[in-house]
């Protein structure tokens, strides 16, 4: 028989199929295991930051959201600094970084701003606060922008209308709280600065609404810094839903304003529609839309936490609230009328509040992370940053640092009667409200309705905790139970 057949070969068997893969498998998780721990290349002899990358994908996320119960630095940012120093490499939320908790770096970076850094965030605070707002600016165009918001909230506008306005609004708030046997102070405040900035912005009115509008911001602290996993039940996913519902609402208003063919007073909207006109500008509406969406936010979400912070420190402190108490009233006895309005020179008068509103910013970190990118490379403190560096800049380490601050755990407006305050609002002590040419453009607003609420508080009202007020760092401020009080009228 021709062309005889050779004998089949014996299959594999399917456990030596399975070791193969199991094998194969292994050796890619090694691969990815050691490509992940590699770091950045630098230019030869070069020392980067010690520090780790952690898990793959998820790197050392966890740990650094891990809720801090205390005001302390946290114990992620504890254990590294007494491991690695204060710079340090990490990976968080997807993204490669490089933390900063040393003052001459911190200082380096805001003094450099566009020479050496530029702004930088990550993906999941783009995307919520929208590509083209003020913080991805860069150069003239953001000088333009901060020059445009300043209309509204600079001194000229803050002397002549926003202390009206500011005390107007406070005093109603604290009135309306009479009816009430608790008020959640962080929910309250929040509402009564939104009304503030909202009708300065786009002249919204919140006794003649809903007065819901700033509730679609209350899930942004937990997503702005969280993977952007658009996935429904997400803190990303509830963010972006509340920026689609607010950025509707904004589009609308804008079409409005843009139809109507005049108006008796000016906001944020009809500044934006006039820049829009203005030959060769480069602004537009999407731009102007991000911008309105982010100055709404940042404009009650940092005041309030701030406000909040100082009313459970004074509750925590009867002598420092006595002494606030004390200055209050003496503005009011100098007065002809005591229940006359503040003047803009009372204001300014206010010496002790002002050591209250820079002591509770300082312990209670409301600004708690800060991002720049290299854009060349750096030498610092015997180490390389390669361009394109990301660079975590963490206030906390600077306004914990025992060797700047005394007992700095602890509540003392009295040390800043010894120290010069920040001068614009920023030092290298001092960050809460940011930094070099990206200070916060609403500091001084944000000044002035924290010392105009507490004037209005102090001078009318008397209150008692009725439960929560516990703080902790998740890594920004938050009162996990609340802070529930009862307002209660001076004789």
């Amino acid at each position: 028989m021709s062309g005889s057949l050779l004998p089949a070969a014996p299959a594999m068997p399917w456990v030596v199929l399975v070791a193969v893969a199991v094998g194969m498998l292994a050796a890619w998780l090694i691969h990815l295991v050691m490509r992940w721990n590699m770091g950045p290349r630098c230019s030869a002899g070069a020392l980067l930051p010690p520090g780790s990358r952690g898990l793959p994908l998820l790197g050392e996320t966890l740990e650094f959201f891990a809720r801090n119960p205390s005001l302390e630095l946290s114990p992620f940012l504890k254990r590294r600094l007494d491991r690695y120093g204060p710079i340090f490499r990490t990976n968080l939320i997807g993204e490669d970084l490089i933390v900063s908790m040393d003052p001459e770096l911190n200082n380096l970076v805001f003094q450099k701003e566009e020479k050496l850094f530029q702004i930088w965030y990550p993906e999941s605070i783009m995307r919520i606060m929208g590509a083209d707002c003020i913080i991805a600016t860069l150069g003239t165009f953001h000088k333009h922008l901060r020059t445009l918001v300043l209309r509204l909230f600079g001194p000229e506008n803050l002397r002549l209308v926003l202390l009206h306005e500011v005390q107007q609004t406070a005093q109603a708030s604290l009135l309306s709280w009479l009816d009430h046997p608790s008020i959640e102070v962080k929910e309250a405040i929040s509402s009564m600065i939104f009304s503030i900035t909202a009708r300065r912005l786009i002249s919204y009115d919140s006794s003649r609404s809903d007065g819901k509008l700033w509730k679609q911001f209350d899930a942004f602290l937990q997503g702005l810094l969280a993977f952007p996993l658009y996935v429904p039940g997400t803190a990303f996913y509830k963010c972006m839903q509340g920026r689609k519902n607010v950025m509707k609402i904004l589009q609308e208003m804008l079409n409005e304003r843009k139809k109507e063919t005049h108006r008796e007073s000016v906001d944020f909207i009809d500044l934006l529609i006039n820049d829009m006109k203005e030959k060769n500008t480069i602004m537009n509406e999407k731009i102007a839309l991000d911008l309105l969406f982010l100055l709404l936010f940042a404009g009650f979400e940092t005041t309030s936490s701030g406000i909040t912070a100082a009313l459970k420190f004074l509750a925590d402190d009867p002598k420092a609230l006595q002494e606030l108490i004390e200055e209050h009233n003496n503005i009011r006895k100098r007065r002809i009328d005591p229940d006359s309005e503040i003047t803009w020179e009372e204001y300014k008068s206010m010496k002790f509040t002002s050591h209250v509103i820079h002591e509770a910013l300082r312990l209670a970190n409301i600004a708690p992370l800060m991002f720049r990118k290299a854009i060349e490379e750096v030498h610092i403190k015997g180490y390389t940053l390669p361009k394109g560096s990301k660079i975590m800049v963490n206030p906390s380490s600077i306004h914990l640092d025992p060797t700047v601050y005394k007992d700095p755990t602890v509540f003392n407006p009295w040390r800043w009667k010894d120290t010069t305050e920040p001068a614009g609002g920023s030092s290298k002590e001092f960050m809460a409200f940011g930094g070099g040419l990206r200070l916060c453009v609403g500091a001084d607003f944000a000044k002035l309705q924290m010392a105009i609420f507490l004037h209005c508080l102090v001078t009318k009202y008397s209150w008692t905790a009725v439960k929560g007020g516990t703080m902790a760092l998740s890594p920004g401020l938050q009162f996990p139970d609340g802070f529930h009080i009862q307002l209660v009228p001076k004789a």
